[in-house]
């Protein structure tokens, strides 16, 4: 019979994962009772952390909890650079300003999740800043040309014949090379950055290390059903308020409700299979007002969740708009309703977005739009439905 210790490690080893490289070793070294060092970086490319990144965060709050040491290594250096993962387009530089004006609120929203005075923080930036060209053209050698451009959304790329800059092929180096500044024996991250783990595997054999272990986790889908990306708008921050979270669970397509029972909430697995169970013989709209709860519930609390039912029922019952929203943020005023309803997560296609405003699905302040080319100027504040039960105020973000 497993003991309550090895049906932890179990669970740690297979909720919410996607691969484990080397899932023996990992085991072993996790049995055995050693005090592991499990490194997790995250780069503020944004002010805010998104609900989809937080599934590493929890993971890694598992590992906590059996008593491992979690080192958080905060991208100063590498945000600069930009992480060219699972992108189809090259990243821009960022500046130190902009990247001090993201980090100001970093470790509150990763303390909601992980205990910080046990988690080892560092920056890259401590070692990363002083490597010198040497030291970079050492790293280069360890990977080829040919390996990198292998690389998914590097491949893809080449074949359109889109620009690929060599600034790119060193974000993996650098990544790899933090594990080496922190000795790790194990990194996490989502499914997209499978090639940077293993990259740390080949620069810590390169300095004489012991291979870290890997592990991804399951990648949670936005609201629309695409990769989640504040880029497009259709992602559930940590701080989003209670009526944000809310508003943004009830408007995201049924499809989309046990995977985020999954990967968002702590739901078991017994829990999953009756909700599974449920979906079938249930109004999908009572199921997902369990699951907006949960999700409230875990980042504000209980009482918090209630209200923001509450307040959603009024909204959706009674078209009372007297309170806050959830915020539909634009970058410009001026902005065609078929984008702004893209935006908005409701739909996942353009030709789904284009058949629900001519068929009289949307308005602007109780307005009918239903012509999918009309342009719209917004002052910021408006109120806008999409579909029968999706109501946002729209924010002009610059």
């Amino acid at each position: 019979m497993e003991s309550d210790r090895e049906k932890n490690i179990k669970q740690v080893l297979e909720r919410n994962v996607q691969d484990v490289i080397e899932r023996g070793h990992l085991r072993q070294a996790l049995l055995s009772g050693k005090k592991l060092r499990i490194k997790h970086g995250i780069d503020p490319t944004g002010d805010k952390i998104h609900i989809g990144r937080a599934v590493v965060l929890w993971k890694l709050k598992e590992f906590q909890e059996l008593g491992h040491k979690i080192v958080l290594i905060i991208g100063d250096f590498t945000a600069q650079i930009g992480d060219p993962s699972d992108k189809l387009s090259k990243r821009p530089f960022l500046s130190s300003t902009e990247i001090k004006k993201n980090l100001k609120n970093y470790l509150p929203q990763i303390g909601k999740i992980l205990n910080l005075k046990k988690v080892e923080v560092r920056y890259n930036s401590e070692w990363l800043s002083k490597l010198d060209f040497r030291e970079v053209s050492e790293l280069a050698e360890v990977f080829s040309v040919q390996q990198m451009v292998k690389r998914r959304n590097f491949a893809e790329r080449w074949e359109k014949e889109e620009e690929i800059s060599l600034r790119e092929f060193f974000y993996p180096l650098m990544q790899g090379y933090d594990s080496v500044a922190v000795k790790a024996d194990l990194e996490l991250g989502g499914t997209d950055q499978l090639f940077n783990l293993m990259a740390g595997r080949k620069i810590q054999e390169y300095y004489g290390q012991k291979p870290q272990d890997v592990m991804t986790a399951k990648m949670l889908l936005g609201t629309d059903g695409r990769k989640m990306s504040t880029s497009w708008g259709n992602v559930i921050n940590i701080i989003d308020s209670p009526r944000e979270q809310f508003g943004k669970v009830m408007s995201m397509k049924d499809e989309s409700i046990l995977e985020y029972f999954a990967l968002a909430t702590d739901a078991s697995t017994d829990e999953i299979r009756e909700v599974e169970a449920e979906l079938k013989k249930s109004n999908p709209k009572i199921v997902k007002e369990k699951l907006a709860t949960r999700i409230v519930e875990r980042y504000h609390g209980g009482e918090a969740a209630l209200k923001a039912k509450a307040d959603f029922e009024k909204v959706f019952s009674k078209r009372d708009f007297s309170g806050p929203l959830p915020v539909l943020g634009i970058p410009k005023s001026g902005f065609q309703i078929l984008e702004l309803v893209m935006i908005s997560g409701v739909v996942t296609s353009r030709s789904e977005a284009r058949r629900l405003i001519e068929q009289g699905g949307v308005d602007v302040d109780d307005e009918n739009v239903s012509d999918p080319k009309t342009e719209k100027v917004f002052k910021g504040g408006e109120v806008l439905r999409v579909g029968k039960k999706s109501f946002f105020k729209v924010q002009i973000v610059k």
